[in-house]
């Protein structure tokens, strides 16, 4: 197994054989406005790609968690591969076919995938009414005989859902997106610091690693802030924090 943090949510993965795409943004430094009701007015995405587009529009599948923009962005759409295999939750499917993209699966539980079973997961995007209006969002459990069990999280707050995906698939390593993105008034839409302590918590024996930080302007947590938080709750052992480009599991 391989995986390599691109930016924001987007992962290269090789897992059992297979190559991953999850959640691709491809778009250029300060292409697109800041997100709506920030705090700022700052351009997005806020850092560069740090690898060749060239080398990711080809893998054997492509995993999408939602269809916001920091997640599925019109040239990633364009410039992956129409013939790539895709997997997402239901809602999603339509709109996904109608960029192009014919192999598009809507995962209702679990499907098979070149050996690899992928199961959707549930997920909260923040609170209350907010909530609400962000939309459904899912996670997915990679599992294959030989391999660690990996829980892609997704955009997601602690929550319920969250919880029994641990209690159901005892992950060996999790990927949650943590930089407490959120609105002017409301509380996080994505997991903050308490988030993942509580996570840490519930879960004694993942290994997770932090992403989805410093690249839209709408998140507040930095990589330094959530170190901090879990070099002083004594979980440093357990965190992974990678940076644009690197690969944090081979």
């Amino acid at each position: 197994m391989k995986i390599q943090l691109i930016r924001n949510a987007t992962l290269f993965i090789e897992y059992a054989g297979v190559t991953l795409l999850v959640d691709p943004m491809f778009s250029e430094k300060e292409a697109n406005p800041p997100v709506i009701n920030t705090a700022n007015e700052l351009r997005n995405p806020r850092v560069p790609l740090p690898v060749e587009v060239d080398k990711l529009v080809q893998p054997d599948a492509l995993l999408v968690t939602h269809r916001h923009p920091d997640h599925w962005d019109e040239p990633a759409q364009k410039q992956i591969s129409k013939e790539t295999a895709v997997f997402c939750q239901p809602e999603d499917e339509g709109e996904i076919r109608a960029a192009g993209f014919a192999r598009t699966t809507p995962v209702e539980r679990s499907v098979t995938f070149q050996g690899i079973t992928l199961t959707r997961t549930g997920g909260q995007h923040g609170t209350g009414e907010i909530g609400k209006q962000m939309g459904p969002v899912c996670g997915f459990v990679l599992q294959a005989e030989g391999e660690p069990t990996v829980y892609i999280a997704g955009d997601t707050i602690w929550c319920r859902d969250v919880e029994e995906a641990f209690d159901a698939y005892q992950p060996d390593l999790t990927i949650v997106n943590a930089g407490g993105a959120r609105f002017v008034t409301g509380d996080p839409i994505i997991m903050d610091e308490n988030d993942v302590l509580a996570l840490l918590r519930h879960q004694p024996d993942t290994q997770v690693a932090a992403v989805h930080m410093e690249a839209i302007n709408h998140c507040f947590v930095t990589r330094d802030d959530l170190r901090d938080v879990i070099e002083k709750s004594g979980y440093s052992s357990r965190v992974i924090i990678p940076e644009d480009g690197e690969v944090f599991a081979d």
